[in-house]
């Protein structure tokens, strides 16, 4: 069995999958490109176009992370091959801390308590009832279910919407069009965690940002696709002239790194963060992959990215 890996730490993966798969020939992407050729599998993150291209024996192709937007789009990518992605992979944990603490964030005045001190205006803000604080989460597969569930046990009403339905304990779901309406009409604080799929591309668009409550919150540790930026400068207001969107934390956008010039950086009720709300452990990473490798060599049945979906 070859297997040719490409990520960043990819000198860390080929060590760990060797260890592990004693009698597999592991290699990087670096690999002279004859030793590459007639690779069994690729455990690829935003792969080249050549990589894919050269392959003609590939059995899988294992992306190491949750979205598959990236190789989805990459030239070259071959249509019966069989792609599995990671599964929460331990990032569930990380990317419900960040969507915690932005909703706290908004919930306990941060935003408005880090505006005062500009002014040395010293003055405790109301603390409303969690119960009153209703939370919505766009996008429940695996680790949206798990971030809801998250902000479920830390005391917010939650509102889940997937395309299809869904049913999560302790969790209200909601699906399709009139599901989603019916959802941003409701919630102080919208966590955004849907995949990149034409479908979802701007779903929270100048309409749709206009159905939330006046003085809504956005947390987006998901995809940059999923907000229309512009829409969303406009309807968080500008200096003195305040919006009908309180604030944003965003970790993700349509282009990254962020330009210097974009205006989100500059925004005062924007946080900007670097792509960085779920970065991919290592370890329970790794494990993954390999349980991937052994069920594609034992045949067994896996949950494939439908490329025409997506996801």
């Amino acid at each position: 069995m070859k297997i040719v890996v490409h990520i960043d730490e990819a000198e860390q993966w080929q060590t760990a999958l060797s260890e592990a798969l004693p009698h597999a020939t592991v290699l990087t992407s670096e690999a002279p490109e004859q030793e590459r050729q007639n690779a069994d599998y690729l455990a690829v993150w935003k792969a080249p176009a050549h990589l894919l291209q050269e392959q003609t024996q590939l059995k899988g192709i294992i992306n190491l992370g949750a979205g598959v937007d990236h190789l989805l789009k990459t030239p070259g990518l071959p249509s019966n091959v069989p792609i599995v992605k990671l599964r929460d992979a331990g990032m569930g944990d990380l990317i419900a801390d960040y969507a915690l603490y932005g909703v706290l964030h908004f919930y306990r005045s941060m935003d408005r308590y880090a505006e005062q001190q500009q002014s040395a205006t010293w003055q405790p803000q109301e603390v409303v009832e969690k119960s009153q604080w209703p939370v919505g989460v766009l996008g429940l597969g695996a680790i949206g279910s798990f971030v809801a569930s998250a902000l479920q046990q830390a005391g917010f009403p939650v509102l889940g919407w997937s395309r299809s339905p869904k049913q999560i304990s302790g969790v209200r779901c909601f699906h399709g069009d009139d599901g989603l309406t019916e959802l941003l009409g409701q919630v102080q604080s919208l966590v955004t965690i849907l995949p990149d799929t034409s479908a979802t591309q701007h779903i929270l668009n100048a309409e749709r940002l206009a159905l939330l409550p006046k003085g809504a919150s956005i947390i987006n540790p998901g995809r940059g696709s999923l907000i229309d930026e512009q829409a969303l400068l406009e309807a968080l207001g500008h200096a003195g002239q305040p919006g009908h969107i309180r604030g944003a934390l965003l970790d993700v956008f349509h282009e990254e790194p962020l330009p210097a010039t974009n205006s989100l950086w500059q925004h005062p009720n924007v946080i900007v963060t670097p792509h960085m709300a779920g970065p991919t452990p290592l370890n329970d990473a790794i494990d993954q992959v390999i349980s991937y490798l052994h069920a594609f060599e034992a045949g067994d049945h896996l949950a494939t990215v439908n490329p025409d979906a997506g996801y």
